[in-house]
């Protein structure tokens, strides 16, 4: 059994690069020939594959928009996840938690109904609560932390009191999550979401969590910069801090599946799967695996 941390490793090294291609299909925002429904939801969805899956270390559909389309979006999303090559590690960004009976349900239903070789967790419930999401020795957690939208910091930067138990100092909830985060599991199956907006937040999670494996959202459309992330979003520390990429996946969804929406420029394909490819490339090539 392989875990997930050395295949994200191998697929890191075939690709040289640290992009995690997200699929967040809007039936009003796909390209002109495909229906806006589920049909040309699954279609553009392939087309993203095929076009953008090359350049991949991961890839992470967001479940919500397959629901939004009721029993039909997923059971594409189903079809969809057996189509992806088995090389490249999907993390299906679910953000579940519950109770320990609840989260028992969604462990099977991302892991063994979806296919999912990582997901995310909201680590509100605890560590005890959610542990079936990240017990597993060949699947993934990823604890939402500190994450990118604009109202993170509502509850996620709120100061708690030192703990004398385990000596962590009076700090941000979100530093006291990656430590606790760092605690759980077997080893090699627990990481972090941190978002590219947050620079300062995130170079202080590494350095709570030097062994956790990141998964970064927030570059291109939210505007997040890419030289922090490169700079500290590689583990120092083992379990993820060994391998090509370190544990670290930055996430581009619109900046490349919106390459294919506009009226292509002079002297560019009209085909859309080309210019999501170029996007792709584009994107794979500025999120170099560094040594």
């Amino acid at each position: 059994m392989t875990g997930f941390l050395q295949r994200l490793a191998a697929r890191t090294a075939t690709v040289g690069s640290v992009l995690c291609l997200g699929l967040d299909p809007d039936p009003a925002r796909l390209p002109a020939g495909f229906a806006a429904d589920v049909t040309g939801v699954e279609r553009f969805v392939r087309l993203l594959i095929e076009a953008a899956g090359p350049c991949a270390a991961a890839i992470k559909p967001n479940l919500a928009f397959y629901e939004a389309l009721g029993s039909d979006g997923l059971a594409a999303l189903e079809r969809i996840r057996a189509s992806i090559p088995a090389d490249i590690p999907v993390v299906i960004d679910a953000k579940r938690a519950d109770i320990g009976t609840t989260a028992a349900r969604h462990a099977v239903a991302l892991f063994d109904r979806l296919g999912a070789d990582a997901v995310t967790v909201n680590p509100y419930p605890g560590g005890a609560a959610i542990a079936p999401l990240f017990e597993r020795l060949d699947r993934y957690a990823y604890v939402l932390c500190r994450t990118s939208n604009p109202e993170a910091a509502e509850f996620q930067d709120l100061l708690v009191a030192a703990d004398s138990a385990t000596g962590a100092p009076a700090e941000p909830l979100h530093l006291r999550v990656a430590r606790h985060a760092s605690t759980w599991g077997p080893g090699g199956t627990v990481g972090l979401v941190v978002g590219a907006t947050a620079p300062a937040e995130l170079r202080a999670i590494r350095e709570a969590a030097p062994g956790l494996g990141f998964l970064v959202p927030g570059i291109g459309a939210q505007g997040g910069e890419i030289e922090p992330v490169l700079a500290d979003g590689p583990a120092t520390a083992a379990p993820a801090g060994s391998g090509s990429g370190r544990g670290l996946l930055v996430n581009v969804s619109r900046a490349i599946s919106d390459a294919g929406l506009a009226e292509p420029a002079e002297g560019t394909s009209r085909d859309p799967g080309e210019r999501i490819a170029t996007a792709a490339r584009t994107w794979a090539s500025r999120l170099p695996v560094l040594p």
